[in-house]
């Protein structure tokens, strides 16, 4: 499921209608198709296997779960196309539903590790460690993402040619001699973070 939205989240940065578009949009769609059946196998082997009386908060919330993932995979087959009034209210549904799953499959996890612990006595510690460890470098992948073109662009003066690089070292030295121009300038930034941020 998170290669999906990392997918899709690719895909808003390529040109719509274009080829890298379309095959990012297909990724995402495998990669989500697969992420549910992946949890109907992981239901039905807990329904086979396991006792399911839901008297703890792992079951509830898979069950529940499992619920939300239907539905955000059957509101995906019905996203109507760009243009149309509905695409926005579409969207907005299902990006907020796509968010309450990942965060909830995310607690989910750590609830049945936990459920694990008390039944086993065995430590998870290993594997709570390895799925923070996981759920982290997702994380920053994912935020990442928007930042990338932009730190693209921060080494690179747009329309630069070589008569452009020329110009400005023949402006440099002239700056030089007139001290006034080199202070800096106040900007309405309450903090110098906010313009890391511009």
């Amino acid at each position: 499921m998170p290669l999906g939205i990392l997918t899709i989240r690719g895909s808003n940065k390529a040109e719509p209608g274009s080829r890298k578009s379309r095959v990012l949009f297909y990724f995402h769609v495998a990669f989500q198709m697969l992420s549910v059946l992946l949890a109907t196998v992981g239901a039905a082997m807990s329904l086979k296997k396991f006792e399911n009386s839901f008297d703890n908060n792992h079951q509830r919330l898979g069950l529940a779960l499992y619920g939300a993932i239907l539905v955000q995979a059957f509101i995906g087959f019905f996203r109507p196309h760009r243009g149309k009034k509905q695409r926005s209210y579409w969207y907005l549904v299902h990006w907020i539903l796509g968010t309450i799953v990942s965060l909830v499959g995310i607690i989910n996890i750590y609830t049945g590790l936990q459920a694990y612990h008390k039944r086993t006595l065995k430590s998870t510690m290993f594997w709570s460690i390895l799925f923070t460890v996981e759920v982290s470098f997702i994380g920053l992948i994912y935020l990442f993402q928007d930042k990338l073109e932009y730190m693209k662009k921060q080494g690179v003066i747009e329309g630069s040619d070589e008569s452009t690089i020329s110009s400005y070292q023949d402006i440099i030295p002239q700056r030089q001699q007139n001290q006034k121009e080199m202070l800096p300038i106040a900007c309405g930034k309450i903090n110098a973070l906010g313009n890391l941020f511009d």
